[in-house]
């Protein structure tokens, strides 16, 4: 959801009331799908797509083992056969279409692979409200208006079948962003747009969302406000239940895609999600905007996944700044361990369209690697936002962190960029080895005042990750390791800096950081056909960065 919506503190958020139920209404299902259009193709029964899908379908296990990179649709590339002088420059701060398509993502793949990306996230794909308003246009996807034809900004439908058809030749995954909570009208909302929920009785009467976040107020209030408003659909509904999951099976079997991530999940009710994300037959993971672990996980339990707000706000505040709090980090990680059946299942990240740049918080290159290392390496599916590898700035207000990623040119050679790319490959070549390794909860083994270290996999093929907050100012920085799993006299490298390091007799691993950089540590013998450190860069002694 667009967080300019949002009037209450997602992070201090706590449902205190109970749910308010209402009595299904009777609808006419065969009248309504005579007048549903279903992306040019004949619509056919839920048994017979999902039937047809299953063999072939991504679930759980097989996200857990990918990277995301998410892409924000309109801001990503524009396609290479429009001139400059044919589109205007992007006017960020008026929110409006800047030329972003499908097929500017597909020209431009090489650029999200070349940091080992298995994986892309794209902005909802169904049409959205065509008029500008005060705050701009629908050009970030969540102001639905036609579930059954496609954004025309974006692209056609053939488009869209070239994006997927090229990321599948490349053994690349696609996540499609979703909206189940609301259909978007600009001042007084005429149903008669919206398709198929054209009725005022598919919406909840209005009630503005307030600080009072209530499962009453959560569920049934307003997203929006007197330039946009986001109707509220009544989700608790069977016939309204039911249309989302034909919908959400043609979606998903027209354009063969892989996951979904579920808009404003926080926003309905728990219980319609089982069964929405059963007719999508793959891998879903919802958008739980709260810290409050005790609150999202019930989002958990009915999705599947969720994404891990309760574990973005702490790390956000622990490396943001050498005074950051590590033990707070530590502390909610335990949390959400305990609370939540499983935060494997996570996506972890650390940008998104919806929260501040990291840039805008530090300017400090050793606080955003740690951040980084942090989001790719610890439990999850990490999903990293364009623009994140080019420390591209902007505020959480919505205008401020969309600039578009053509003006930081793709710079292949930006040192996060880089990082990006070796983080990727150090977590795919673990997963080469043992795919359990992302079904294994993390550890933490050390922590001190500025930092942890915390270590995941089978015993034999753990990963050490090491994080601190002490920013690029810092020297020399000796962590001694003694719970790291490594017999004395095993060899074992820091991968970012490809350092040769030795347990010794006593069991002691001491790893030299510099200049507050992270640390990766695996086993020498583990890296045979990683790519990793090997030929001309390795090194056996750490580069001190002053």
């Amino acid at each position: 959801w667009d967080i300019i919506f949002a009037n209450f503190s997602p992070e201090e958020s706590n449902v205190g009331g109970a749910k308010a139920t209402n009595k299904p209404i009777s609808f006419n299902p065969y009248h309504q799908a005579m007048r549903r259009k279903s992306f040019g193709l004949p619509i056919v029964s839920l048994v017979a797509i999902y039937g047809s899908m299953t063999a072939q379908a991504a679930g759980l296990i097989e996200w857990r083992q990918r990277s995301i990179y998410q892409v924000l649709t309109d801001r990503f590339a524009r396609p290479s056969n429009v001139l400059g002088h044919a589109v205007p420059e992007c006017n960020v701060e008026h929110g409006l279409f800047c030329g972003g398509s499908w097929s500017a993502i597909r020209e431009n793949l090489d650029y999200i692979q070349g940091m080992n990306f298995d994986a892309i996230w794209i902005s909802p794909v169904v049409k959205q409200m065509q008029q500008r308003t005060a705050v701009g246009d629908a050009y970030a996807g969540y102001w639905s208006q036609d579930l059954y034809q496609l954004e025309p900004h974006f692209g056609t439908e053939e488009d869209l079948k070239a994006l997927v058809a090229e990321l599948h030749s490349r053994k690349m995954l696609i996540m499609v962003d979703v909206v189940v909570n609301h259909m978007a009208c600009s001042g007084e909302c005429d149903y008669n747009t919206f398709n198929p929920f054209d009725n005022a009785v598919y919406y909840h009467d209005f009630c503005p969302m307030t600080d009072a976040v209530d499962a009453f107020t959560l569920q049934h209030c307003w997203l929006g406000d007197a330039n946009v408003g986001l109707a509220d659909l009544r989700t608790e509904d069977p016939w309204v239940r039911e249309t989302f999951a034909e919908w959400i099976s043609q979606l998903v079997s027209n354009y063969s895609i892989d996951g979904l991530r579920i808009d404003s999940a926080i926003n309905v009710e728990p219980d319609f999600f089982p069964g929405f994300v059963d007719a999508a037959g793959i891998f879903a993971t919802g958008e739980v905007m709260t810290g409050d672990e005790r609150l999202a996980c019930q989002w958990d339990e009915s999705i599947g996944s969720i994404l891990n707000y309760p574990v973005y706000y702490p790390p956000i505040r622990a490396f943001s700044s050498p005074q950051g709090d590590i033990a707070s980090l530590v502390a909610k990680m335990n949390s959400v361990k305990e609370s939540c059946v499983n935060t494997t299942s996570f996506a972890t990240f650390s940008e998104s369209h919806d929260v501040a740049r990291f840039a805008s918080l530090t300017s400090d290159c050793s606080l955003a690697e740690n951040i980084i290392a942090f989001t790719i390496m610890a439990d999850g599916i990490p999903v990293i936002f364009q623009g994140q590898e080019q420390r591209q700035n902007g505020s959480s207000k919505w205008t401020d962190n969309r600039a578009p990623l053509w003006e930081a040119r793709f710079d292949t050679s930006a040192p996060l960029y880089k990082l990006i790319a070796v983080l990727n490959r150090s977590r795919k070549h673990v997963l080469t080895r043992n795919r359990d390794f992302s079904e294994h909860s993390s550890e933490v083994i050390y922590q001190d005042s500025h930092s942890f270290a915390l270590r995941k996999g089978v015993p034999g093929d753990q990963v050490i990750t090491i994080l601190t907050n002490s920013g690029q100012d810092s020297g020399r920085n000796v962590i001694e390791l003694t719970n790291h799993g490594y017999p004395p006299g095993s060899s074992v490298v820091e991968l970012l800096t490809c350092t040769n390091l030795v347990v010794d007799d006593r069991g002691l691993l001491e790893v030299t950081l510099f200049a507050g950089k992270p640390g990766i540590i695996y086993s020498a013998g583990s890296l045979v056909g990683s790519g990793l450190c090997s030929g001309a860069e390795k090194r056996t002694e750490p580069r001190h960065q002053p």
